[in-house]
This record gives structure tokens, sequence and C-alpha cells, in this order.
């Protein structure tokens, strides 16, 4: 019986980082996760690739997957869809690959109903004034939409409840390790291995 791949969650406010520590973590040669590419109806941002960072849709095209029950999850985000097709990560698991998932908050809940067994991460900034710096700094939104994204934060933030590691992202290539850190633990977990040792005491 082959073990079954991990779910990794990340989520975080947005502005804290998660696509940069996502990004660096998948940069480095010893990084053996399979990244499962979210859909969104937001446009791209420079630089951004459909079908690397997202599967960038028309709202039809979201909408129609929703009602085709194609998503893992899905939430509505400051005026846009995110989420996540479940066949690729389903098969992906099955083969004993670990998928990475980056996603916002409130799609984070929607996957620990159906995956409870997954590593839920949450990524969280040195302070909030920092956090505003960042999503100002990014120089993508209005005045509007950043006080948005601030109030979203403080709620996003109360939530971390819901999540089993917490991960400060300070400097990136701190956050990087600490998150690959908890995978190899989770991987020694007794719950996932104690199976290979049941069977090698069945053996004569």
């Amino acid at each position: 019986m082959q073990e079954k791949g991990l779910l990794i969650v990340l989520s975080g406010p947005s502005g804290v980082g998660k696509g940069t520590v996502r990004k660096e973590i998948f940069s480095q040669p010893d990084t053996g996760f399979e990244y499962s590419v979210s859909a969104t109806t937001r446009k791209a941002r420079e630089g951004e690739v459909d079908g690397v960072d997202y599967f960038f849709k028309k709202r039809e095209e979201f909408e129609e997957m929703i009602e085709n029950d194609q998503l893992l999850e899905y939430a509505e985000y400051v005026g846009n869809y995110y989420g996540t097709p479940i066949d690729y990560v389903r098969k992906t698991l099955d083969e004993g690959k670990d998928v990475f998932l980056e996603i916002e908050v409130q799609g984070a809940t929607q996957v620990r109903k159906k995956f409870p067994e997954g590593l839920f991460i949450f990524l969280a900034p040195p302070s909030l004034s920092e956090l505003e710096n960042r999503i100002v700094t990014r120089g993508t939104e209005s005045e509007d939409l950043i006080k948005s994204r601030m109030k979203a934060a403080r709620e996003e933030i109360y939530m971390m409840s819901l999540y089993d590691y917490v991960v400060e992202n300070d400097q990136v290539e701190h956050a990087c390790e600490r998150i690959k850190s908890i995978v190899v633990a989770e991987h020694c977990r007794r719950e996932r291995v104690q199976y290979r040792y049941k069977k090698m005491l069945e053996v004569d």
C-alpha cells in the first residue's frame, strides 16, 4: 500500500507574501512538492503567467466550474473568485506526491472540512503596519481596495486558530525553511507511518 501524499495548505492575509514564499520554495532544487495552480477571475499582474501562477478565468467560466463541482474550494474575495481544481489534487495525492496549495483563508476553511488530514499553515505578517506597507508598495491596488484588504486581513488573522501551524514571514528565506521543516515532521507523524511497521510485524 502506497503512502498517500500530503496536502499542504498555505494561506494568510492578502499582502503577507504567500506567492513570494511559494515561488521561493519551488525555486529550491530539493523541493519535491507538486504545486496545484488555483483558478481566479482577477486580472493577471505584471509577470504572472496563465497556467503557472493561476488559471485566469472569465467570471462565467468560473461559475460553470462551480456548477459542475470541479473545485475543491472556492471563495469570492474583494470582488474576484479564487478556487482550486479538484481532479488534479486527488490524482496527485493518490500517486503519493505532496500537493502544495497557496490559497485564501476562506478557501482554506472549505478544504479543512473536505481534507481534515491536510497540513494547514498560516503565513502571518510581522505586524499590521508592515502588512499595509507591503500592499501599498505592490502598487496594484487603489486606496479603497487597500482599506478593504486591511479590514479583511484583521478578520483573517483572527481565524488562525483553524490552522495547525503559524509561520511568520519576517524574511522569505526563513519562512521557507520553517515550512519545509514542518512538512518533514508531518511525514514522520505516527498516524501516517505506523501501518508500514504493522505490516513489517506481520512478515514471518
